[in-house]
């Protein structure tokens, strides 16, 4: 008998493309996709451990699933992720209901896991790092996806070991896909309908494949990716400023489908912070970078991380901060106040009184959005590009997202979800574009 798994998923780009992928691999073993959790066989929590409180948010998830199948037959509880890396064998004992703790790099184990389980009753955990053996496994794995916009991970894990990052114990070490089965994915994402591709890595621009004497890096897959007509346009995330090589900038140049925006943490504007955190560069360096994107493209705008009152953050810090964001202006950022994760190097320093805490994120925060609503407001007026993602539920408008990533809204028609048309934008807030479709008759691309 066919049965249901239900994947609730937390957190970054790369764990949607991973739960994307688990409901693949698991369709092999006789578990179909449901999208209403009360009736699934099979529950899969698929954790980040970036936030605040990640571990205890898990624990409340599982209570609110124990509650809904009081009445029901128990389905197999998963638990996979980065807090099932990190917390490993101690959710089981912690929380009976689960049954399988499952970390990131061994999802190639997750049939596996399930049958044992089904057929022992047998509860198990699965941490070990093997980022090759995962590849391996779903290379073999057609990707079924049909999104306008995909996502493919090309890299996971980091060998950075910022002070405050969780990453490198929960995702591993830096490792790099094949190139030419990244390539083969990309195919068959086009092949399905995707115009729009996303590279995704924890570091995405230390892709580093080695094959017969010849590396490939990031630029290479850029260019070769550039070379599929269906294709319209590439993007990446998340870099980290001392991967950002010439050879990738100078993409900005060469492609034609590069779009000219960047995700580049930076985390503070203090060079006494960035040492702290052991980033391994400085603002002028990460200034240094921007002024060469700048050169080629005047177009290209920049994203953001921000981690405000990072313990040793003093006022001067925290001004060093502002005065960066007010110069560069970035289009979006992320900005949260500094919070330990157990096991990293910060995690038991000592931590800044948090009324100042939360007063300097509302100051920061205050700055960000305001570059986003001066940004929107000037493309008020103005036609732009965008590419139509999907058609709104219950509504006659549209769904797309400009080059510098900014989600639109808009009146169109039918038969353009796919295409990338002219929107004269009317409206905008700190967070969307609003207009209607310029030229009823005219699509950039099919």
């Amino acid at each position: 008998m066919l049965k249901k798994v239900f994947i609730k998923t937390f957190g970054c780009q790369m764990n949607e493309y991973d739960s994307n992928r688990i409901y693949e691999s698991v369709s092999k073993i006789g578990y179909k996709k449901t999208h209403n959790m009360d009736e699934a066989n099979c529950y899969i929590l698929n954790t980040c451990h970036i936030r605040d409180k990640a571990k205890e948010k898990v624990y409340h998830e599982i209570g609110r699933v124990k509650k809904n199948f009081k009445s029901k037959d128990k389905p197999i509880v998963i638990v996979a992720g980065c807090v099932a890396q990190a917390e490993n064998n101690e959710m089981i004992k912690r929380e009976p209901y689960i049954d399988i703790v499952i970390g990131p790099q061994a999802y190639h184990k997750i049939n596996d896991s399930i049958l044992n389980y089904s057929q022992k009753n047998e509860k198990n955990e699965e941490t070990d790092f093997d980022s090759i053996l995962k590849f391996s496994y779903f290379d073999k794995i057609k990707n079924e996806n049909t999104k306008v916009s995909s996502f493919l991970t090309i890299q996971e894990g980091c060998d950075k070991f910022c002070k405050f990052c969780v990453v490198p114990y929960t995702r591993g070490p830096e490792s790099s896909r094949s190139f030419y089965k990244i390539l083969d994915e990309a195919k068959q994402l086009i092949s399905n309908g995707s115009k729009e591709i996303t590279l995704l890595g924890q570091n995405v621009n230390a892709y580093l494949y080695e094959k017969n004497g010849k590396e490939y890096r990031l630029s290479d897959l850029i260019m070769e990716l550039d070379k599929f007509p269906e294709l319209k346009r590439i993007r990446y995330t998340t870099s980290h400023p001392i991967d950002m090589t010439d050879d990738l900038i100078q993409c900005y140049a060469k492609s034609k489908k590069l779009v000219p925006f960047i995700h580049l943490p930076i985390q503070s504007g203090s060079d006494k912070i960035l040492k702290l955190m052991n980033r391994n560069h400085t603002v002028e360096y990460y200034l240094s970078i921007y002024k060469k994107l700048k050169k080629i493209n005047p177009e290209i705008e920049f994203s953001s991380d921000f981690i405000i009152a990072y313990p040793g953050e003093t006022n001067k810090d925290f001004e060093d901060t502002i005065k960066l964001i007010k110069k560069l202006k970035f289009i979006n950022s992320y900005s949260f106040i500094f919070s330990p994760r157990p096991g990293t190097a910060a995690s038991n320093l000592n931590l800044i009184d948090k009324k100042l805490a939360k007063e300097r994120l509302k100051i920061a925060q205050n700055e960000l959005f305001l570059n986003q609503i001066l940004k929107n407001k000037k493309s008020e007026n103005k036609v732009i590009n965008v590419l139509v993602e999907n058609k709104m539920k219950n509504q006659e408008k549209f769904f797309g997202r400009a080059e510098h990533m900014t989600a639109v809204i808009f009146d169109g028609k039918k038969d353009i979800e796919g295409k990338i048309v002219p929107v004269l934008i009317e409206n905008s807030n700190q967070n969307n574009l609003f207009g209607k479709l310029k030229i009823n008759k005219s699509v950039i691309a099919a």
